[in-house]
This record gives structure tokens, sequence and C-alpha cells, in this order.
């Protein structure tokens, strides 16, 4: 299981769940934050600080935002991945 960051973040991109995580597995992208899976500890920390509350254990992300989890593993494979957020 890792955690993944759904919708609620697209724009968002409060940061607050950075400055908690204490393996650095949280990165920036263009348009949200994105969970490295393999580099999640699956701790949990950043869960609760997120002030929209975009971030979920991987099985239970909202069936309507599932999409996500599969974004959240795809983006790191990409051309261009996301980097380590601007604090």
């Amino acid at each position: 299981m890792t955690y993944v960051i759904v919708e609620a973040c697209i724009g968002v991109k409060d940061r607050a769940c950075v400055d908690v995580c204490p393996v650095d597995c949280i990165y920036e992208g263009d348009d949200q934050l994105y969970i490295h899976p393999d580099e999640c500890i699956d701790c949990g920390a950043c869960e609760p600080e997120c002030p929209v509350s975009a971030i979920f254990p991987e099985e239970e992300v909202p069936e309507n935002m599932v999409a996500y989890t599969k974004k959240n593993k795809d983006v790191f494979a990409s051309d261009h991945p996301p980097g380590r957020p601007q604090r």
C-alpha cells in the first residue's frame, strides 16, 4: 500500500504534507503534488496535514478518483517526472 494524492490538490499544492513526510517522498508536478509509490513508507503522516483532504491510502481512494492511483504511479515513469517541491 501507498498513499495517493487526488484531484483536490490540483492548483492548490499546499505543501503542508511535504513538511511532515519523514522520507521526502512527495514531489511537485505542474498541476499537483505526487507521492512516489516506491519511496512511501506508509506512515500516514501526510494525510491529516492536507488542508483539502486530497491524500488517501491507496485502498481507500474514492471510487470516482481511482484514476489518480494510476496517474500517481505513471508520472514517475514519464519523460518529465515531478521534482522536489519548492518550499
